[in-house]
C-alpha cells in the first residue's frame, strides 16, 4: 500500500516512515504543503497529513483530496488541540484525527483501521481471491500475476467497494495523475475481466464502474 505522509518535523517523519515501512507500506514523505498537494494524484492508498506545515496547511490539502481523489482515507495528525481545527478536519472528510504526541504503534493501527488493512484479501467468489500484501490473484490456489495498473485498479476498488468509481477517479489513481483516453481505461477493464469471474466488474453507463454485490473483503 502506498502512503503520502506530510510532516515537517524531520525526526518524526523518519520515525513514522520507519514504523509504517516495517508493515510493508511504501511511504513518500513531504515537508511542504504545496509539494504534497502536487503529488496527491500519484496513486496513493492513504494520506497522513499534519495541519501546520509550510506553504499550505493540511486541512486545505484534505479538501483537495476530497475534490479530486474521492474517498481515499485521510488521517490528520497535529499538535493543535483546538476544537475548531478538529471539527474542521472531520467536517472536510478526514477519517480520523490524532493529537501529538502519539505512539507510532497507535498510528500504524489507525492506518490499518481506516484503510481496511485488517482485511488482507478480497474474495470475488469461492474460486477467486486477491491477496493485498502479495499483490497476487488466486484462482483455485493457482497464482495469476497482475500488471501494475491492474493492481492499482483493485486497490482503488477496495476503498470504494460499495460505490461507483468514476472514470476520473480511475484516471487519477490508476494512471497516477497522468491523462489517459477512455479507451485505455476500457482496455484495462477488458484485460481484468479475462482474469476475474464473469460480471465481477459492472459498467455504470456514463459514470464508471462498480463491483458485483458478491465481492467481499475478509
Amino acid at each position: 500500500m502506498k502512503i503520502l505522509l506530510l510532516e515537517d518535523n524531520k525526526v518524526l517523519a523518519e520515525v513514522i516512515q520507519m514504523g509504517l515501512s516495517k508493515e510493508n507500506y511504501k511511504v513518500d514523505t513531504f515537508n511542504d504543503g504545496d509539494k504534497a498537494l502536487n503529488a496527491i494524484v500519484d496513486g496513493y492508498n492513504c494520506f497522513i497529513l499534519d495541519i501546520n506545515v509550510p506553504s499550505l496547511d493540511g486541512i486545505s490539502i484534505l479538501k483537495s483530496i476530497r475534490d479530486y481523489c474521492g474517498n481515499i482515507p485521510v488521517l490528520i495528525i497535529s499538535s493543535n488541540h483546538d476544537l475548531e481545527k478538529i471539527q474542521s478536519s472531520y467536517e472536510n472528510g478526514c477519517n480520523d484525527y490524532m493529537r501529538k504526541p502519539f505512539f507510532i504503534y497507535e498510528l500504524v493501527q489507525k492506518v490499518k483501521a481506516i484503510c481496511g488493512m485488517e482485511n488482507k484479501s478480497i474474495f470475488f467468489n469461492e474460486d477467486f481471491m486477491y491477496h493485498f500484501e502479495e499483490k497476487i490473484l488466486y484462482h483455485k490456489n493457482e497464482k495469476i500475476i497482475l500488471a501494475k495498473k491492474e493492481i492499482l485498479f483493485l486497490n482503488l476498488f477496495t476503498q470504494n467497494i460499495n460505490r461507483i468509481v468514476t472514470y476520473d477517479e480511475v484516471e487519477l489513481f490508476v494512471w497516477e495523475g497522468r491523462p489517459t483516453a477512455r479507451d485505455n481505461i476500457r482496455a484495462l477493464i477488458k484485460r481484468l475481466r479475462k482474469k476475474l469471474p464473469k460480471e465481477c466488474i459492472k459498467i455504470v453507463s456514463g459514470l464508471g464502474y462498480t463491483f458485483s454485490s458478491n465481492v467481499t473483503l475478509r
